[in-house]
């Protein structure tokens, strides 16, 4: 996770690794600034629509806009409501967790305060003024298409592959709904749907980019807190945006998924977060749960070496003996 300093390292490029020939497409992605999400769920809708994904019904999750809850085999794209509140001075803001329902944080005309506006009203020693207001973090999750995917090694029938864009996707026709993605994500998006069986999750819309249109999420964004593009390109927006947000007195803006030196190789979905990654229902330090399956077998070559070498020892032996 990156706290604020320059990005470094060069992308990796995992469709040349795939075997796509050179001169495929340059890696693409998404780059989610939640500091601009409003929790309209457009995206929601708009992935829904296009994927022709089944509804995950209409009951809300307590008090809370929510009605999702999570990543799931019908719920590509989810939008989490994180409700906060402010500390009365100074200090980490209290977490009321989701869901929830309560108003934003007002300045003195009644309109509903920026990020920014209400950095500059406690670095101004107006904390009272802020005890018990609430503020929503809202953030548009989605898989995050690893460099180092363990979906695509757990997989026996080579339904999960990498496309020349560098993305993950499941061919539903060859998936036999084992389910060894499943516990194998890091992140814990891939599922299996229970009336079919299948595993699903995002493409990224592949059939979109293969004409040359951004995915559907990104294309209802009203606010652009989803962008996609080129990783490298979005990389550098990311690290602007985080560097103006800092310069607003937004200290807590960080980006989460884009370096590619961290436990999964660097995300082709990648996130400028305000808080810890666990208030947004994301691992820390997220690690593909394959990286000692090569040490593993290595460890068990020898050991089916030694057995077999203790075998024919045996009918050595053994033979020695008749004789």
């Amino acid at each position: 996770m990156n706290d604020g300093h320059r990005l470094s390292g060069p992308l990796p490029d995992p469709a040349a690794d795939a075997g796509h020939p050179e001169g495929h497409p340059p890696r693409v992605g998404f780059f989610t600034d939640t500091s601009v999400c409003i929790g309209c769920k457009a995206c929601e809708v708009a992935c829904k629509e296009w994927n022709a994904l089944p509804e995950d019904g209409l009951d809300l999750l307590g008090q809370s806009y929510d009605n999702t809850g999570a990543l799931g085999a019908s719920t590509w794209r989810h939008v989490a409501f994180v409700e906060q509140r402010a500390p009365a001075m100074g200090g980490a803001p209290v977490d009321l967790g989701m869901p929830g329902i309560g108003p934003p944080p007002r300045s003195g005309d009644g309109r509903a305060r920026t990020v920014g506006e209400d950095a500059e009203n406690r670095a101004e020693g107006n904390g009272d003024d802020d005890a018990g207001a609430l503020r929503w973090l809202m953030s548009s999750d989605v898989c995050k298409h690893c460099t180092h995917a363990a979906c695509l090694d757990v997989c026996p029938t080579g339904a999960l592959f990498r496309t020349e864009f560098g993305t993950v996707v499941v061919q539903d026709d060859i998936c036999n709904g084992c389910g060894y993605c499943v516990p194998a994500c890091p992140y814990g998006v891939i599922d299996i749907r229970a009336d079919n069986g299948g595993a699903f999750k995002c493409t990224m819309c592949y059939d979109r980019l293969g004409v040359g249109l951004e995915p559907a999420c990104a294309k209802a964004c009203p606010t652009d807190s989803i962008q996609f593009g080129p990783l490298d390109e979005l990389r550098e927006r990311a690290d602007r945006r985080v560097a103006e947000l800092r310069e607003l007195g937004v200290d807590t803006a960080r980006l989460y998924g884009e370096q590619p030196d961290d436990g999964v190789g660097g995300d082709g979905a990648f996130f400028l977060l305000l808080d810890e990654p666990e208030i947004y229902g994301l691992p820390p330090d997220p690690v593909v749960t394959t990286r000692d399956l090569p040490s593993m077998w290595r460890h068990a070559a020898v050991a089916a070496l030694s057995v077999a070498a203790g075998i024919a020892a045996s009918f050595v032996v053994t033979a020695r003996r008749r004789r």
